[in-house]
């Protein structure tokens, strides 16, 4: 600012006097984003550069007051209609930075939406952000100049949620987050079930010129697994057996998630029974919990001849009615 009070607004921005209004608006977005205090927290020097910026761009991006910019210089301000003495924002309305420079560009002339190229979005990879966001939430003593009634203090905690593989959340694993400018190393524990929440404190929004942050809420999901399910504290799944081996029982080899296993089916199981084997299900604070394999029937797609034919002499030489109790259960 010159010794009489004179803004050059066009050094402001950084543009030339012949600057459109698509520079002038271009010039702004990356000055904001720079300047702003929710990037500058607790610096006073980078809140009055905003102040100042966009001040220009209120003058500039109007066709009006930048005509009578040109026209009178310093002396524009009393040619006729309203002043650039200062922008009034209530920080307290928005919900995220992009909410603040879209309603600004909006309230200056220049078209709203399609958000602050270069803004923060939350965490890369999942959706549209956290509810609430990131973004301004209010300056300490009433923000700009002519500032209006002060903001209630804010919810600074912020929620995302994450879907994690089922082999991931069964050995736990390390996830990078992006907040806001920040990259997070979030450990994610052995076990952790579907609904699960994890806290990361002092990862959530910031309140601009204060320092205080908010913790950050991450809802843990699970993939499905071909094999695998997880009701409530069992780990299940079914195991195919063929007729023989429903039948006559013995060893046979199994999955488990810690690879191979040897179990041994009694003799004339039916379908449906499970066998346990303890200490290989899902992890928890108190240890491994048990493995339930629920029996089934896997029928070939095909039998050869001689399977075929056993079968026909199984057939001959059955001596039970597999029917009888459901047939005389069934009468009404």
């Amino acid at each position: 600012m010159s010794a009489n009070g004179y803004r050059d607004y066009f050094k402001v921005l950084g543009v030339d006097r012949s600057a459109d209004a698509d520079a002038v608006k271009k010039a702004f977005r990356k000055l904001a984003r720079q300047y702003h205090p929710d990037v500058n927290p607790g610096d006073k020097s980078a809140e009055a550069k905003f102040k100042e910026i966009s001040e220009a761009y209120e003058v500039l991006s109007d066709p009006d007051k930048r005509k009578r910019y040109e026209q009178f210089g310093q002396y524009w301000n009393q040619a006729g209609g309203g002043g650039a003495g200062g922008v009034d924002v209530d920080f307290g309305r928005y919900g995220n930075f992009d909410d603040f420079i879209n309603d600004l560009l909006g309230r200056f002339g220049g078209p709203g939406g399609g958000g602050f190229a270069g803004g923060p979005s939350g965490f890369g990879g999942f959706g549209s952000g956290f509810p609430g966001g990131f973004g301004a939430s209010g300056f300490p003593g009433g923000g700009f100049a002519g500032g209006g009634q002060r903001a209630q203090a804010p919810n600074l905690d912020a929620e995302a949620s994450i879907t994690l593989s089922f082999s991931e959340a069964f050995r736990g694993c390390e996830r990078t987050l992006a907040v806001n400018d920040e990259r997070v190393q979030v450990r994610i524990p052995a076990g952790v079930k579907p609904g699960s929440r994890l806290r990361l404190k002092g990862k959530g929004n910031l309140q601009p010129g204060t320092g205080r942050r908010g913790d950050l809420y991450l809802n843990l999901q699970l993939q499905d697994h071909p094999v695998w399910s997880l009701e409530g504290d069992q780990l299940k799944a079914d195991l195919p057996l063929s007729l023989d081996e429903l039948a006559l029982g013995g060893e046979v080899r199994v999955a488990t998630p810690d690879g191979e296993a040897t179990v041994t089916v009694p003799p004339g199981m039916a379908v449906g029974r499970s066998l346990r084997l303890k200490g290989k299900g899902w992890p928890g604070k108190g240890g491994r919990g048990d493995l339930l394999l629920s029996l089934s029937l896997k029928q070939p797609a095909s039998y050869s001849d001689q399977e075929r034919q056993l079968l026909e002499q199984l057939r001959a030489a059955r001596s039970v009615d597999p029917r009888a109790d459901w047939m005389s259960a069934a009468r009404l």
